[in-house]
């Protein structure tokens, strides 16, 4: 784990249409089987709460988030290879599920590889649970993978949820 400079700025700031080759870029760096430029076009174009996570203005991963009603679903969370394991991820997904909460979500969901360990483990020690299993949801190498479903109930007095 590489420290970061006392004077780095973490921030998140709105993903527009101009940043998506770049996202683009940090997706097909960190998944084999990656979304395609035109899908995060297409959550921009559905008016889907797309986030870029800033450290000192560099990209350094980004958030998709899609709230309907009273539920939200985080469709996609990314920290580039270099900056993991430095706590981005907690905070970008800490950032999601607030946005959640401001538009009134009472409930948040996302699907994660079970061949993913570190990502289940950010999930569960931010109060997600497993809820279900999506068979064959994922491109695999050998075919098709499962996706555990995971949830967690926002609440909005929740002092987690409040301190960003």
């Amino acid at each position: 784990m590489s420290s970061l400079p006392i004077t780095a700025e973490f921030r998140f700031a709105p993903m527009y249409l101009r940043h998506v080759a770049l996202v683009g870029t940090i997706e097909r760096r960190n998944y084999e089987f990656s979304w395609s430029d035109g899908i995060f076009r297409d959550c921009l174009k559905a008016g889907y709460l797309c986030q870029r996570a800033l450290l000192d203005d560099e990209l350094i991963g980004y958030g998709i988030l899609q709230v309907a009603a009273d539920e939200a679903h985080i469709l996609n969370l990314c920290i580039d290879k270099p900056y993991q394991r430095q706590g981005f991820a907690r905070l970008l997904l800490e950032h999601l599920m607030q946005q959640a909460g401001t538009h009134d979500a009472q409930i948040i969901f996302l699907e994660v590889r079970p061949s993913n360990p570190r990502a289940i483990a950010l999930y569960q020690q931010s109060g997600f649970n497993e809820i279900g299993l999506r068979k064959n949801y994922y491109e695999a190498a050998n075919g098709r993978e499962d996706a555990l479903v995971m949830a967690r109930n926002l609440v909005k007095n929740d002092q987690r949820m409040l301190r960003h």
